[in-house]
């Protein structure tokens, strides 16, 4: 069981998926400097109440299952404003909360199994093919590195990766993103994804 700050959000951080962030609230400025000092991560979970900017009087509820982020970039342009480039690296389950008086939130949580490099089935490798063709129509298109949605190194022989990937880049509710990332099985996972490519056509036969 580990102690670490809580980073609310109203989007879901996957395992090796890319996060950048510009900080401002205080409790968020403190939090992160602190894990830059220590070169400690932080944990990104899903509002499902609330709002990321704090307010007066606001109740925020927290998704029980997160991802590790850790810092790889940072830059202070403006005094009280940091811009990061983090990484998701480990799913976690939060098993108890608190909020502090500053506003920060501060969990107990349990570490959940990375997934294991497993190959991409046959039957899904239509999935893996059009995230590969996605990735090098981003190429042709000149498109910085840092602006980039996905980051190397693309590994497209594995279910997992491929998956998580997908679940950043799709149109999904808030829910569906959640249960994605609850899901320990990465080939199931990467079935789930398949059928909401095929039923928006965005898959060749």
């Amino acid at each position: 069981m580990t102690s670490i700050p809580l980073f609310p959000l109203n989007t879901v951080l996957y395992p090796d998926g890319y996060l950048p962030l510009q900080i401002f609230e205080v409790r968020y400025l403190d939090m992160i400097r602190n894990c830059i000092t220590g070169e400690q991560p932080f944990g990104v979970v899903q509002l499902l109440a609330g709002a990321e900017v704090r307010k007066p009087g606001q109740q925020e509820t927290l998704a029980p299952v997160g991802t590790l982020a850790r810092v790889m970039d940072w830059a202070a342009p403006l005094s009280g404003l940091l811009q990061i480039k983090c990484m998701g690296t480990q799913r976690f389950r939060v098993l108890s909360s608190e909020q502090l008086k500053h506003g920060l939130w501060m969990a107990e949580i349990d570490m959940l199994a990375p997934d294991l490099p497993v190959p991409i089935p046959a039957e899904q490798q239509n999935v893996a093919d059009a995230l590969g063709a996605l990735i090098r129509t981003l190429q042709e298109e000149k498109i910085p590195l840092d602006q980039m949605p996905l980051q190397p190194p693309y590994r497209l022989d594995e279910s997992g990766w491929v998956a998580n990937r997908w679940c950043e880049l799709l149109s999904l509710t808030p829910l569906q993103k959640q249960l994605l990332l609850s899901q320990d099985n990465a080939v199931l996972r990467l079935e789930l994804v398949q059928d909401v490519l095929a039923d928006n056509g965005l898959l060749d036969n």
